[in-house]
């Protein structure tokens, strides 16, 4: 810090002068001016690069620990303090999440389908089992908007999704139709929900039968029996927001974030879909892969191959009806390449 404050005075006082106030010799100040940043400096600077570039990547979403994956995920041994701490130098932060609001509407006299689903969010293939729920945004001053949601428990893929600003049976059975389309199930899929009227209406169960995919619905009250869909819509108002000036500016933030963001791979940090283990022959999910940002550091003989960083492979396009193209953002030096899932392939309808 001496150091640093002769070499930002120096221009107005002489160096003998500051020399003499702070108590260093003149050899010694010209000697730190010429040593250049340690190692550990120059190794704080390439990791704030790395994440202000994924911070950026996610779109000023993700905080610590996502960002810490990422890092170690790009090859870097780096703790989660030390990510804490560059963080804090560079005033990079997570979204916060916000309160919860229930919209779940369960005063009605449908009938009522068992919880097959009875909290097992596993599924050994695609199609197999899908959640589904409906959440709230406000819009303006007070207004609401809601969001139909189904989620494939194989991938965390958003297989189908809605959005009205009346929560109605039209709002889910129209986020269901999408699902249907975009996925083509085969009869004997699962389909979760609560017991709220909108999925227990006829229509809706009609719907269901119609396509021999079996109804399970969550005890009353009780929110843990859907949580990867609760949870998920936590990370949606986390990660995106909870509130929006206008109608239209909710429909573009929603599908940015569901088709652009998440589908095509900024799931890969959903804390269910990071952990799954993947089967022999598929590819590793990545939502972005920045290259190298610099030449491998040199390491003194015997402790191994010096430290390269994984160059990112060509994904293929797997969803079916968005004609989304391979997203690619430059800034700089550095370049973000926004995939798409890995999931299995869908059929056309």
């Amino acid at each position: 810090m001496r150091f640093a404050f002769i070499a930002a005075k120096k221009a107005e006082h002489r160096v003998t002068i500051l020399c003499r106030c702070m108590r260093v010799t003149r050899s010694g100040f010209y000697a730190w001016a010429q040593r250049g940043l340690s190692a550990r400096a120059q190794r704080d600077r390439v990791l704030r690069t790395k994440l202000r570039a994924f911070h950026a990547a996610s779109g000023d979403r993700y905080g610590r620990p996502r960002l810490w994956k990422d890092l170690r995920e790009d090859g870097e041994a780096v703790s989660e303090k030390r990510v804490q701490r560059l963080m804090r130098a560079e005033q990079i932060q997570g979204r916060i999440p916000k309160r919860f609001k229930q919209t779940t509407n369960s005063d009605h006299t449908d009938p009522i389908a068992p919880n097959v689903l009875a909290r097992d969010f596993t599924a050994a293939a695609p199609n197999h089992r899908w959640v589904s729920d409906t959440t709230e945004f406000v819009i303006g001053d007070g207004a609401k908007l809601y969001l139909a949601a189904i989620l494939d428990l194989f991938s965390r893929f958003v297989v189908g999704w809605a959005i009205s600003a009346v929560n109605d049976r039209r709002l889910t059975l129209k986020a269901l139709e999408m699902a249907v389309q975009r996925r083509c199930p085969d009869p004997g899929l699962l389909h979760h929900s609560d017991r709220g009227c909108t999925y227990t209406c006829e229509d809706y169960q009609t719907y269901l039968a119609a396509r021999g995919i079996t109804c399970s619905m969550s005890r009353r009250g009780d929110c843990y029996d859907n949580a990867v869909i609760e949870s998920f819509f936590a990370t949606v108002k986390k990660e995106e927001a909870d509130r929006f000036p206008s109608y239209s500016d909710a429909k573009m933030a929603l599908f940015d974030y569901l088709e652009v963001f998440y589908n095509s791979g900024g799931a890969i940090r959903h804390s269910a879909r990071s952990v799954r283990p993947r089967s022999s022959g598929t590819p590793r999910r990545r939502a972005w892969t920045l290259p190298s940002l610099w030449t491998p550091r040199p390491r003194p003989q015997g402790l191994g191959k010096p430290h390269r960083t994984r160059f990112p492979t060509a994904p293929t396009p797997l969803i079916v009806g968005l004609p989304l193209p391979l997203l690619k953002f430059s800034g700089g030096s550095v370049t973000f390449y926004a995939t798409f899932s890995t999931d299995t392939a869908m059929p056309s309808c």
